[in-house]
Formats: C-alpha cells, structure tokens, sequence
C-alpha cells in the first residue's frame, strides 16, 4: 500500500501489452477501484466532516478514474445552476465560487435532467449538450456524470472530467456511481442531522426512524454485496465483496439496536459484539466463532461500532490465514471489562502467522482498519503466538460506564 494507507495506484494499459497483460492489468484497476470505494466507507465510519467527504470524494474519484478533475455539483434550484461544492484540479477560484448551468444544454444538466449517468468520451464533437466554459477553459476533452442523491431527491451531480484521450468506460461508470452512492448517504445523514436540530421535541423518535431506515438500507447493501460475490468469477474480487459485506453488516446491526433501544447515544458492547459474531458465524462456513461476552460494558455508539469492526476483522483474517484451506476453524470471542479498560481477544488454533509477520506494518486493508480504529479509540493492539494458532487482544479506553 502507499503512504497514508491508500490503496495502489491504478494501473494503466501500455500500447505494446498483449490482450492477456491488459486483461491483468483491467483487473488491478478494478481491484484498486474497489480498495477505493472500501476507503471512502471507512472515512464515512471514522466520523470525517461533511465538507471533509466531499473533498475527499471528489479526490477519490479521479484518482480510481485516472482523471485530471473531479467535482462535486451542488443543484441550487432557485437559480437553475450548479454549484461547485467540491473538486480536484481545478485553479484557483473555481471551488466554492463557480457554477454551471444546469439546463440539458450541460453534461451535469443533461445528467440531473434526464436522471441517467452520462459518458461523453468527445466533448468537441457531442451534440447532446455543449461543452461548459469551465472544462474549456481547462483544456477537458470528455466527462462522466452519476447523479448524486439525497433524502428523497438530487442533491447535484458528481463528474469527473479528463484532458487525455482515452475512453471512460461502462466498469468506470460503476465506480464513479458507487463513490456517488458512499456520498449520497452522507448526503442524506447530514440534511436529517440539520433537520433534527431544528425538531428538539422529536429528536429522539427521529433518531430511531433514521437508525431504522438505515438498517435496512445498509441490510440491503450487504445482499447486495453478498449477491455480487457469489456471481462474480474471479476470487480475489469475490473475497473483497464478502469482506465489505461483513463490514456494511456490522454496522448495520449498529443501527438495529439503536432503533431497538431507548437511548441513541450508547450500546452494549458485549451484546452488540456477540450479534456481529453470530453473523460471521452463520457467514463464514469455514468457522465456528465462540463468543464470550460481558454484559453491562456500555460505550458511546461510535466507539462500539469501531471496536466491533475491529472484532469482525480479526475474525476475517483468521479465516483466510489461520484456517487457509481448512475445512473447518475455531475462533474464540472474549468481550472483558479489566479496571478501566475494554479488553477484546480474538483467539484461534489455526497453522499460525508467519514468524516475520508484523501487524502494526501489515499493509492490506484489513490490518490498516484494525490499527486505524485502535489508534482512534486511544487503544493498543497485542499479539501473541500460541501452540497452534494466535492470540490477538485489543484494549481499549472503557469510555462510559452506567
């Protein structure tokens, strides 16, 4: 992986390459377009500002895509226009100040207008829509819009637009709408976030229907995910989509106990862990997960949601390294309250790590979303070689207590 924890570079097709080297290296970029996508989810959990996801999107976006610029178009309805919220590559006073058009007579326009993604690989020659100032003056030759939704109606459009000469693709388009989509949530969140400040009185029964709705869109996610992965014919791919989906469903059961309950604020840690056990469990043929949890250990919601990613991925990564080609695995759940810290243990009797194996330097996305999620709840991770298998302990901060 590169510097701060990105995903590699996507790679980019040489004239001179056989069909099979350009076949490998449109898998990489896929691949890499997927890590992207995996970022991007984890930087919407990690709590990053609204402003914050919108730029980083819009950063996101055009790296997966190889493109020049990328932005973020704000619809403004009472002037017919858009508004470039956020963006990459552009010069000075065009973030936050410009605006474009949006009648059909514009990429983006014709985009929000006819509610349909748009690939312009031509803008010279196009004869849907002219070419904007803004990309003109920019030297961009084509474009890709996806419309970016939220609560119920457009919030703008995201577009990435590009100087060279090669083509965007229908994959490319797939991977800009999933980037539109991460941000199409956050989108969503935050326009329920303002609209509960202004309703002190129904807060609470607010909170419940939003956590409410988003399990049951992120349950969907994860059908989703887990429907891709059985259909898709190239494992590596396939393994991604089912470790996002574990992902998505931890977090989803989150906001199933948070709409369940009484108050938003905390969890259980012991009884929220144990439930995302039970789905990897029941997920995972390959294990059987044993979970052994304290209850009472109450912690703010954020710090819960982190601490059972954290448990979910080291589950994760016994299947694929300790029990690798075993018919059969155990994984051992330990949820402990110890003084004032929060212990999680996730313990295996598989084949064990390799002996230069070093955690804190792993590289895959997995390891790199254990130390981040540790790091941030203030917590330090321990690993210990067992005879068979290995013995991971998180312990963290016990951040509140009933």
């Amino acid at each position: 992986m590169t510097e701060k924890g990105e995903a590699p570079p996507v790679v980019e097709p040489r004239p001179d390459e056989r069909p099979t080297d350009v076949t490998l290296r449109a898998l990489l970029q896929r691949i890499g377009q997927q890590e992207i996508l995996a970022e991007l989810g984890v930087t919407a959990l990690q709590g990053a500002t609204f402003e914050e996801l919108l730029s980083e999107t819009a950063r996101q976006a055009a790296r997966g895509l190889r493109a020049d610029f990328c932005k973020v178009l704000e619809f403004l309805p009472g002037e017919n226009r858009f508004l470039v919220r956020a963006g990459v590559g552009w010069n000075a006073g065009v973030v936050g100040v410009a605006t474009v058009g949006a009648d059909t007579e514009s990429p983006a326009g014709f985009a929000l207008r006819t509610g349909k993604a748009v690939i312009s690989n031509h803008l010279g020659n196009e004869e849907r829509f002219r070419t904007p100032e803004i990309l003109a003056a920019h030297g961009v030759k084509r474009a890709m819009n996806v419309i970016l939704q939220g609560d119920g109606k457009p919030f703008g459009v995201l577009e990435v637009d590009s100087r060279s000469d090669d083509d965007f693709v229908e994959h490319d388009l797939a991977f800009l709408q999933g980037a539109a989509n991460i941000l199409g949530m956050a989108i969503e969140r935050e326009r329920y976030e303002r609209f509960l400040k202004a309703a002190v009185d129904r807060h609470e029964v607010l909170l419940q229907e939003i956590n409410h709705r988003v399990k049951n869109s992120l349950a969907l996610v994860t059908s989703m995910l887990r429907l891709q992965a059985r259909e898709d014919d190239d494992p590596r791919v396939a393994e991604r989509l089912a470790e996002a989906s574990a992902r998505v469903n931890a977090v989803a059961r989150a906001h199933e106990r948070l709409y369940q309950g009484d108050d938003v604020r905390t969890l259980d840690l012991g009884v929220y862990v144990e439930q995302v056990c039970k789905d990897l469990d029941e997920a995972v043929s390959q294990l059987d997960v044993q979970i052994d949890a304290d209850r009472g250990i109450v912690v703010a919601t954020d710090r819960a949601v982190s601490s059972a990613l954290i448990v979910a991925e080291l589950i994760t990564n016994a299947a694929k390294y300790a029990y690798k080609g075993a018919a059969k695995g155990k994984v051992f759940v330990r949820v402990t309250l110890s003084g004032d810290r929060v212990l999680l243990t996730v313990r295996d009797e598989g084949s064990g790590l390799p002996h230069d194996f070093d955690f804190q330097k792993g590289t895959s996305l997995g390891m790199r979303i254990i130390t981040a999620f540790t790091q941030q709840l203030g917590g330090e991770v321990k690993m210990k070689r067992l005879s068979p298998g290995t013995e991971f302990t998180v312990a963290l901060p016990a951040d509140h207590q009933p």
